[in-house]
């Protein structure tokens, strides 16, 4: 796995954990759960073959990470309820775009 790989799966940890450390702190553990529920939307990389190719962008290929569930994502933080779920999933869409783009300036 290459060293960008690890990077970005890490951001997909420690990205959330600072977002709830910073503004849900007396819910930190909660909070940092429903941010990490983002991971969810990565379950339609098992439509893909192969279901991993490290210098493949999620963006615009995967369905749910094209911009009608991200339309969708964004709705999800309208309601309280769901708020956190949608903040998780849109940090998982915005970190996988940034991996796009390091991905784009190593080639």
């Amino acid at each position: 796995m290459s060293l960008r790989a690890i990077l970005h799966l890490c951001l997909h940890v420690a990205v959330p954990a600072l977002l709830a450390w910073l503004f849900w702190r007396p819910q930190f553990g909660k909070a940092w759960m429903l941010l990490l529920l983002g991971w969810v939307i990565d379950l339609d990389h098992l439509l893909a073959d192969p279901i991993y190719a490290p210098g493949r962008c999620s963006i615009g290929f995967h369905p749910l990470h094209t911009a009608p569930a991200i339309v969708l994502y964004a709705g999800l933080t309208l309601p309280k309820r769901t708020r956190l779920f949608g903040i998780g999933l849109l940090v998982h869409i915005a970190l996988d775009a940034l991996d796009c783009l390091w991905m784009r300036a190593s080639s």
